[in-house]
């Protein structure tokens, strides 16, 4: 497809310009008082993105690099297969719209166990209530009542191939029932299934010094929820699960003894394909994004409409930068006893604005380690905001060895 753009101009504070399409028509499309689309890609079931446990989200959602605990699976599968405990369980409570509803609320419950030295095994399941809806007829008289949900089943393996890196493969089970069999303009509605494949690889190395300090650099890599689109009905187009690739880095910092820095940066893209801009039905910039999930992946790199600029040209890399999200975090730890935490994340005004600080703390016992987590918007308001996220993990080892004491 060739687009050639022919100019801006602004009009009652809105800025307007003109590209000609494919069939050679010029079309002139308004980009709001700052010049640019909102382009916004959306997915089915996002519960998968939400950050499920509280040390992470204390960290602006930056988890891909953290020292791995139970709550591994999320974020990276293969940090599994460094844990330290031998056994261990996590369970997570997140309230959701909590400023409107008092019955929407996301859990996870998560495990792990470790087979052999360089063997890790683990699961999770993630349950979202939405809360109880009373459907009604056209004059108000109720029909019934519903509690959508949605829920996901996982199942994780972690191999370490040698003292530094290591890789993992989770498996994933999906279930969304958003609207209870109910008739959608005369058509029959059903719950929404589909199964999906993290990979993903982990590199640690705590042989490192940065300003004379003992430190620890660790990397990972995944690309999560890769899997088959979902659909509701038999008429409807099937939607693409939030497909992601996640690139994480951190670096711990031993101060002394007793006290650590772990300083932490994440970058994701989603492996869907951007909306393209549509006039009456035809596509003029961008590509089609109704497309099989491997033509998806591959086309989410370069099939961004693309941004306006200044000599006249429509910039397809430079939207695409900006469907990357950045998030990072620092936790001070003493004594691996005590923890706070603070973090950012940013997502780019026309990819969607989520945009928030966070703030948290963790308590570590011999057996227990309990985190929280707030935050904070800087933007738009946010379904977590002025709520506490509240993650309790259990050490089945650590319990054993006090027992055995």
């Amino acid at each position: 497809m060739i687009l050639v753009f022919l100019g801006l101009n602004s009009v009652n504070g809105q800025t307007l310009f003109n590209i000609t399409g494919p069939d050679g028509q010029i079309y002139q499309l308004n980009g709001g008082a700052t010049g640019e689309f909102i382009n916004t890609i959306t997915t089915a079931v996002p519960l998968l993105m939400i950050s499920p446990d509280a040390r992470a989200g204390a960290l602006g959602d930056a988890g891909g690099a953290l020292s791995p605990d139970a709550n591994s699976i999320h974020w990276n599968a293969a940090k599994l297969a460094n844990i330290e405990g031998k056994s261990g369980v996590s369970l997570s409570y997140i309230p959701w719209l909590r400023q409107l509803v008092p019955d929407i609320n996301l859990g996870y419950l998560s495990w792990y166990k470790q087979l052999k030295k360089r063997q890790t095994i683990g699961g999770s399941l993630r349950y979202f209530s939405l809360g109880n809806i009373v459907f009604t007829d056209i004059l108000g008289n109720t029909t019934g009542q519903f509690n959508p949900n949605e829920f996901a089943v996982d199942f994780a393996y972690a191999r370490r191939f040698s003292d530094r890196w290591s890789g993992g493969l989770a498996l994933r089970f999906i279930y969304s029932n958003l609207t209870g069999g109910i008739d959608v303009q005369g058509t029959p509605s059903f719950p929404g299934t589909s199964v999906a494949a993290d990979i993903s690889t982990y590199y640690t190395n705590p042989d490192i010094k940065v300003g004379g300090k003992k430190s620890t650099y660790s990397f990972g890599l995944a690309a999560t929820n890769l899997g088959a689109k979902i659909s509701y009905t038999k008429s409807a187009d099937r939607d693409f699960i939030p497909m992601n690739l996640r690139l994480s880095n951190s670096l711990k910092m031993k101060v002394d003894d007793y006290n650590s820095f772990t300083f932490l940066f994440d970058m994701n893209k989603l492996l869907v394909p951007s909306p393209p801009i549509r006039i009456d039905g035809n596509i003029i910039a961008g590509k089609e994004n109704n497309v099989g999930i491997v033509s998806g992946i591959l086309q989410s790199f370069s099939d961004a409409p693309g941004v306006p600029q200044a000599d006249g040209t429509l910039n397809v890399f430079k939207e695409e930068l900006r469907e990357i999200n950045f998030c990072g975090g620092v936790e001070y730890m003493y004594n691996n006893l005590f923890a706070i935490r603070t973090g950012y994340f940013h997502e780019h005004p026309t990819k969607g604005n989520r945009r928030y600080f966070t703030l948290g703390a963790g308590l570590k016992f011999n057996v227990f380690t309990l985190d929280l987590a707030y935050l904070i918007p800087t933007q738009q308001r946010n379904p977590l905001e002025n709520t506490l996220r509240f993650t309790l993990q259990f050490d089945f080892g650590a319990f054993q060895n006090q027992s055995k004491d």
